[in-house]
């Protein structure tokens, strides 16, 4: 077997290759454009195939630089953290408070229904960890960030990152195709009285109309760069003195960044030090996610999967009739049973199986077909971007300490 060793250089061609090659193939494919496929899975799903068939066939490993791996994704959750403003939460008012019960009731409820199936179907049930709320909820950033740990000790779960990648993308596609019909379904059943067009423009939220945006400028990049390096540097350093001093209780170091970085962002807010620059700081994590996640998929053993496929299908399949189910009956039932509770079903199924951004695609696809829901815009983005990342790292946790 000859090995093939790519340096940090060669290793970020191939990264940023991957993205490139996964817009390319998007542009020209409808299915993945409109169930918002992300470019890395794609264009990284392409090449760990690639990197297969030279592996089967020539005989010859792949091997890349991992240094830029763990940055990346540190940098991503630090960047929801800067995002998290509580100023805005008085926005979202008492519906905030009531769909964020509702959301981690689901966590819970997924992580009993991976785990479930998985003793009924005599697996390892970190099979049914990584399709329960860690890749559900999580999408494939969590995903990810809780695969590197199961491969690690005391776990021991060599495919850890390829059941991740793999459960995330089956999410997220479910999550864009059961959103919307969900909602049609509540509005039709319960004859749901919807905004009149004459109501469209009223009160506008930045996810319906987009407003005129600041420019992004190499000195404000600096200072949101210097955010997250700070951020990423205190949340290390608070990971290494929760391993010294409680050693028993254990979180992935992206908590304590994305905790980090909500200090900071309303700190800083609350002193009139530095206001964060939104949407540079998504930039910058998005970007950092998209890389990572580049990596993380051209590195796949996509031969270990193999083994793992049908117990998976039955756990995630299992996963989407609960999510449909748990949108309709508690969901819509204890939002208010009426027009903004069918649209934030629709939301929670959008990132209750992938991620925000296909809850916010979701919720754009009902409003702009039946009318606004200003509710859902200011209520799901908070819950979803921020909220849902920190507490379902407490709840992935707990389950942990009860079955492992």
């Amino acid at each position: 077997m000859q090995v093939l060793h790519f340096d940090f250089y060669s290793t970020l061609v191939f990264m940023v290759g991957c993205l490139i090659l996964g817009r390319f193939i998007i542009a020209r494919v409808a299915f993945l454009r409109d169930y918002n496929i992300p470019e890395p899975v794609v264009g990284g799903g392409i090449v760990a195939i690639g990197i297969l068939m030279i592996y089967q066939f020539f005989f010859i490993e792949f091997k890349f630089e991992n240094s830029l791996k763990d940055p990346l994704m540190l940098a991503f959750f630090a960047s929801i953290g800067l995002s998290a403003d509580f100023a805005s939460l008085k926005k979202g008012g008492k519906m905030l408070v009531v769909f964020l019960f509702i959301v981690c009731g689901l966590l819970v409820l997924q992580n009993l229904i991976g785990v479930g199936v998985s003793y009924l179907m005599g697996i390892n049930p970190l099979i049914g960890m990584l399709g329960g709320s860690i890749t559900m909820s999580g999408g494939h950033g969590t995903g990810a960030a809780w695969a590197d740990v199961f491969k690690g000790e005391p776990y021991g779960f060599s495919a850890a990152t390829e059941v991740a990648i793999a459960c995330a993308t089956f999410g997220l596609v479910m999550g864009g195709l059961i959103g919307g019909p969900v909602a049609r379904y509540l509005i039709k059943k319960y004859n749901l009285n919807i905004p009149g067009k004459e109501h469209n423009n009223n009160n506008p939220h930045g996810f319906e109309t987009p407003q005129k945006e600041r420019l992004i400028t190499p000195i404000s990049f600096v200072e949101s760069l210097a955010l997250i390096a700070i951020a990423l540097l205190c949340g290390n350093l608070i990971n290494d003195y929760m391993k010294m001093t409680f050693p028993s209780f254990k979180l992935p170091t992206f908590v304590y960044c994305l905790f980090v970085g909500v200090i900071f962002r309303n700190v800083l807010s609350a002193l009139n030090i530095h206001k964060v620059f939104d949407r540079e700081v998504s930039v910058i994590g998005n970007v950092s996610l998209s890389l990572f996640l580049a990596f993380a998929m051209m590195t796949l053993n996509l031969w270990q999967l193999v083994s793992l496929a049908l117990p998976m299908v039955i756990i995630l399949i299992a996963q989407a009739v609960t999510m449909m189910f748990y949108a309709i009956f508690i969901t819509f039932r204890f939002c208010g049973r009426d027009y903004d509770a069918a649209v934030l079903a629709a939301g929670h199924c959008g990132f209750g199986l992938g991620a925000t951004p296909t809850a916010m695609v979701n919720m754009q696809t009902v409003t702009s077909h039946y009318g606004p829901s200003h509710v859902a815009f200011i209520v799901v983005p908070l819950v979803g971007a921020f909220f849902i990342d920190l507490i379902n790292a407490l709840i992935i946790q707990g389950t942990l300490q009860v079955f492992f």
